[in-house]
């Protein structure tokens, strides 16, 4: 087994949400670095790494062929999770990608509402929309937690689908499961969240207001 890599903070995180034996699909897997290396430690029992372009992929067989895990792990063409099917992954990591795209391959996957399945999710932009969507149809954050990566600050979501619709104001979106008020990693997500809102806030004034109420929930130690 001669590949050396490490995993990048991002996939760090989403691997420890990965449940023990379970089988994963890993959605725009690229090198396919994740399964590889779930695979290696033991934590994974079969997994599909998928990607919609095949240059990608190819990386991604590489990786495995040289991991000599091409009997575990089974490299497909995919648009997102289009070419998966429900018996075939019990935890789907979805990374790399943007919310509002996130959000679309799990509403277009008719496995999604299988309460079996867990998505572990981590959006490069547009968290606050991935959480709105998930909400609206029926997905619970089990738990959600920080990172920083190359100088950037990034959240990982843990979701699984219960059919539930909480109430909830427009401020859960930004903030969802995070604890900006005890852990200092959460708390810098939430201020580069407030300050882009505060840069949406010149040209409509409803964010400013909305950045407002989130300020007040984050360091309102009565709230």
């Amino acid at each position: 087994m001669s590949t050396a890599f490490s995993l990048d903070n991002r996939l760090k995180l989403c691997a420890a949400y990965v449940r023990q034996g379970s089988k994963l699909a890993d959605i725009g897997t690229d090198h396919a670095y994740l399964p590889v290396w779930l695979c290696r430690i033991g934590r994974i029992s079969r997994a599909i790494a998928a990607d919609i372009n095949p240059e990608p992929l190819k990386r991604g067989q590489s990786t495995v062929a040289q991991a000599e895990l091409s009997g575990v792990i089974e490299t497909r063409l995919s648009d997102g999770l289009a070419n998966i099917d429900g018996t075939e992954a019990d935890d789907i990591v979805i990374a790399g990608m943007g919310g509002e795209l996130i959000a679309k391959i799990i509403s277009d996957w008719k496995y999604s509402r299988d309460s079996s399945k867990r998505f572990i999710l981590q959006p490069m932009t547009k968290s606050e929309v991935l959480i709105r969507r998930l909400t609206e149809n029926g997905f619970k954050i089990l738990s959600q937690d920080c990172c920083t990566a190359s100088k950037k600050c990034y959240t990982v979501l843990l979701v699984q689908y219960t059919g539930e619709r909480p109430v909830t104001d427009e401020t859960y979106f930004y903030i969802g499961g995070l604890s900006p008020k005890t852990n200092s990693t959460h708390l810098r997500f939430i201020e580069e969240e407030l300050e882009r809102l505060s840069k949406m806030a010149a040209g409509d004034v409803r964010f400013a207001a909305l950045a407002e109420r989130i300020r007040e929930k984050v360091y309102d130690k009565n709230k």
